[in-house]
């Protein structure tokens, strides 16, 4: 296989992160794909009650795909830094852990929740009409843990390795899977929820074999290796240090924002429905900037393992004045065009009128939240991931619960509501701001680590 790996620690910053930040925007984009295409079917081919029953777990989907999320973000973190100190034995001993730690979480995952199923679904008070449909789903759902685990962290190594564009195009080749996969059983077979289901499995195991396969083929003497896939402690434990403090990082702002869910929808249809489109296009905003902060987590590594602490600073600036700049630019667009926007998603006027309302009251503060990727993304490349759970648990969810508490006893209505998100915007970039200004991420300690003898012995 052709060699594809970068090394970002030379070179020209702002075309490096641009370059690389492409595939990023790219992947995630074809992940909100995913999504829409099953909507489309199960909404259009199954009904309410099957839309209603895959809506349903969202809840869990979302949860756990946000925690090992979490963990190929550590994975990615140590990657980078080995690769960019040129550490290839570190570098081989990390990859074949990380791929020793995707078999074990997942087989944890997957007999937990097929077992603990039914608790979970009453826990999260599924409706017993639809209950059936749901246990369905989900634990079908949970026998796709394997190839989620495997893809989101064999991307985040082929990504700390400079490599965005390779993921991409595997879960590209996976979205095109899930089409057809939709529609052979849900169309062809006639399978119903479980045929959304098994699509699922089917298109997330096309990425995970390509991204593995990926790994297996690199001509670099890093590459994977299945007779050597182990789990070293050290690594391991560096792994969790990382990824566990991401991961609850991910499940609190969903927890948070499934909380300001519950309060609009006790407010109408209409203020659900506009709240709905008006997320659909915060996402037009929140991709680009997450694709950046993202890039900068591997620029960060990579140099603060090749002790360059100055390109790395220099690398997190370029990315501020990216990610604020796309932004403020995108949102200019929606703040001069709201209703044409929010036509994209409703057709009714009401809807419209009451969506534009909110994206006035908040787009125009949304280059804040391009501080917060970006300067977390930083922290997080220097292997530091407990400070920013730390602000987004104090802003994310507390400050933001605590406002959404006092907005609403006064301003009960959707638009009220759309007051909180600015708020804590604020707070969350100022404190996160005051942290990177301390320079505490740079002093990284993930670098002291070095291969133990014992190691060497079984590579």
């Amino acid at each position: 296989m052709k060699k594809k790996n970068n090394d970002l620690t030379q070179g020209s910053i702002f075309k490096g992160l641009f370059l690389f930040a492409l595939p990023l925007l790219g992947s995630s984009l074809i992940q909100q794909m995913y999504n829409t295409v099953d909507l489309m079917f199960v909404g259009n081919i199954l009904g309410k009650e099957a839309s209603a029953a895959v809506g349903s777990t969202s809840l869990l989907t979302v949860c756990i795909i946000g925690f090992f999320n979490g963990m190929g973000t550590g994975v990615g973190v140590i990657t980078s830094q080995y690769f960019g100190a040129k550490q290839s034995r570190n570098l081989k001993d990390t990859i074949h852990t990380a791929a020793g730690l995707t078999i074990a979480l997942s087989a944890v995952v997957v007999i937990f929740g097929w077992a603990a199923c039914p608790t979970l679904l009453r826990w999260i008070n599924i409706p017993d009409n639809i209950m059936g449909l749901a246990l369905t789903y989900i634990r079908i759902y949970f026998l796709s843990v394997f190839s989620i685990v495997s893809y989101n962290i064999s991307s985040g190594i082929l990504r700390a390795l400079g490599n965005s564009r390779s993921p991409m195009i595997y879960q590209l080749i996976g979205g095109v899977a899930n089409i057809f996969a939709n529609a052979f059983f849900m169309c062809v077979l006639k399978m119903g929820i479980a045929g959304a289901a098994l699509a699922t499995l089917c298109s997330q195991t096309a990425a995970a074999l390509l991204t593995l396969r990926h790994l297996c083929r690199m001509q670099d003497e890093y590459r994977l290796e299945v007779k050597k896939i182990r789990i070293i402690p050290a690594i391991a434990k560096k792994i969790f240090i990382i990824g566990i403090p991401e991961a609850i990082r991910s499940m609190l702002i969903t927890l948070a924002n499934l909380m300001v869910q519950s309060e609009i929808n006790m407010l109408g249809v209409d203020s659900m429905a506009a709240y709905a489109a008006y997320c659909k296009a915060e996402g037009f905003l929140y991709l680009p900037q997450w694709a950046v902060g993202q890039a900068n987590t591997t620029f960060v590594g990579q140099n603060l393992g090749a002790g360059k602490v100055k390109r790395a600073e220099k690398s997190t600036r370029t990315a501020l004045f990216m990610g604020i700049g796309i932004t403020l630019t995108i949102s200019a667009i929606t703040l001069i065009f709201p209703y044409q926007v929010f036509r994209l998603f409703s057709n009714e006027p009401d809807i419209i009128r009451l969506g534009a309302k909110i994206g006035q009251m908040t787009f125009g503060f949304y280059f804040l939240y391009a501080i917060v990727e970006v300067l977390s993304g930083a922290i997080r490349g220097a292997g530091k991931s407990t400070p920013p759970m730390i602000v987004s648990l104090i802003n994310m969810c507390g400050v933001r619960l605590i406002v959404l508490k006092l907005v609403l006893m006064f301003i009960p209505t959707v638009d009220g509501i759309a007051i909180v998100f600015p708020v804590t915007w604020v707070t969350t970039s100022l404190s996160i701001a005051l942290y990177y200004k301390k320079g505490r991420w740079k002093d990284t300690k993930l670098m002291k680590y070095e291969t133990t003898d014992a190691v060497a012995e079984k590579c």
